[in-house]
C-alpha cells in the first residue's frame, strides 16, 4: 500500500494507479459479483496468464482492494473477495459498464 507521501496529488491519478490496467478492471468486474477462486478468475478472464493474475491479485491485496482467504482444507482452497474499500469502486465500474453499453449501441447503429 502506498504511503501518504507516495500518493499522487491528483485523485484521478490515484484511482488510475489502483485500477488502471485491463486485468485489474476485469478482476474487479468478476469480484463485484461475489468471491472467486483463482481458477474461476483465470477461466473468466480470457488471455490472462497465471503469473499476471497472481501479480495483480497480490498487488490489489497489498493496496487493500481485495481480501485473500486461505481455507485449511485438503487440497487448500484460496478465495478472493472485495474488501470494504474495494466495494466502494462499484459505482466506478458501473459507470464504465453503462458508458461501454452506450458506445456499443452507437457503434452498432452507425454501421447500418
Amino acid at each position: 500500500m502506498l504511503t501518504k507521501k507516495e500518493l499522487p496529488a491528483c485523485p484521478v491519478a490515484t484511482t488510475v494507479g489502483l485500477i488502471g490496467n485491463k486485468w485489474r478492471l476485469l478482476i474487479l468486474r468478476n469480484l463485484l459479483a461475489g468471491p472467486n477462486r483463482f481458477g474461476e478468475l483465470r477461466k473468466t478472464i480470457p488471455g490472462i496468464s497465471q503469473k499476471v493474475l497472481t501479480d495483480n491479485l497480490r498487488s490489489m491485496e497489498e493496496d487493500g482492494i481485495i481480501i485473500r482467504t486461505v481455507f485449511a482444507e485438503v487440497p487448500p482452497r484460496v478465495e478472493y473477495k472485495l474488501s470494504e474499500l474495494g466495494d466502494t469502486m462499484r459505482p466506478i465500474i458501473a459507470a464504465m459498464e453503462s458508458w461501454g453499453l452506450g458506445y456499443q449501441k452507437v457503434m452498432k447503429n452507425s454501421s447500418n
